[in-house]
């Protein structure tokens, strides 16, 4: 058999199962840590609950992530994970899952394990949701899972340092309120609301025209530009800010779009002047 035919009978085997996410889908990858609790406590033993070189490790990786071939608008990370949203009309491989899956979890994997110097990997999963609104809560989800993440954290913790071992700390805090969890930090000495934002809502990334100093090469005199560059936020805004801000990412219209509905939606009830 000739090398092409047989090239067109195999590769069957490879692609018969492809699935593409649909056009017009906003696409989210999830990327989340393989066994990074055994990892960063028995490996590496970072510093717990929350280690600084740990946080800047996953911010590195986000940043590569959004640099390697894809259009990435908006990256998050908190505790060992990472999420990923695409700009919406983002084809690269004709948006087959398989690829978005393999080389986002290699490319993780890579330049986490460069960063820390031991063997490290990320598996990935993509969100297909419809419209802005359903991006918005994706993140509020995620944010929200960060907020529990470092109450239950702290308070483990905060147990295990007095000297409480894992199953009294793991017994003590199951089925507890939150406000007893804040209650429990505080008599010890944390309070809550203290806490780094990064800890409580977790950090994103995003482009942005950033200043950058430069010299004009006709008058040698030191100027201020303009680059494209990524941000880090390490004070993510909560509520309706954070949804403004994320609609205005993704679409800079929808704000427009919905203040023009609300008021033909007036001028039906009540009736135009």
């Amino acid at each position: 058999m000739r090398f092409d035919a047989m090239d067109r009978q195999m590769r069957v085997y490879e692609t018969n199962a492809d699935l593409c996410v649909l056009p017009g889908i906003y696409m989210v990858a999830r990327l989340d840590g393989r066994s990074f609790t055994r990892l960063t406590r028995e490996v590496c033993r970072f510093e717990a609950p929350y280690d600084e070189r740990f946080r800047d490790m996953m911010v590195e990786t986000v940043r590569h992530l959004m640099q390697c071939g894809f259009r990435v608008l908006y990256g998050y990370t908190q505790s060992d994970e990472i999420s990923l949203l695409f700009h919406r009309d983002e084809d690269a491989f004709n948006r087959k899952l398989r690829k978005y899956h393999s080389i986002l979890a290699g490319e993780a994997s890579a330049r986490f394990t460069s960063l820390l110097g031991q063997p490290a990997v990320f598996d990935c999963r993509i969100s297909q949701l419809p419209d802005p609104e359903r991006v918005v809560d994706y993140f509020r989800w995620r944010m929200e899972d960060a907020h529990r993440n470092c109450l239950n954290s702290h308070c483990y913790w905060m147990l295990r340092k007095l000297g409480t071992s894992v199953e009294e700390a793991t017994s003590r805090l199951r089925g507890m309120s939150i406000a007893a969890k804040n209650e429990l930090l505080f008599q010890n000495g944390i309070n809550y609301n203290d806490l780094p934002a990064w800890q409580k809502r977790g950090i994103a990334l995003y482009w942005e025209d950033l200043p950058k100093e430069g010299t004009n090469p006709r008058t040698g005199e030191a100027v201020i530009a303009e680059r494209r560059g990524i941000k880090v936020d390490y004070d993510i805004p909560s509520a309706y800010t954070f949804e403004k801000f994320l609609l205005d990412l993704i679409d800079p219209q929808i704000y427009l779009r919905k203040n023009a509905m609300l008021i033909d939606e007036a001028n039906e009830s009540y009736g135009s002047p």
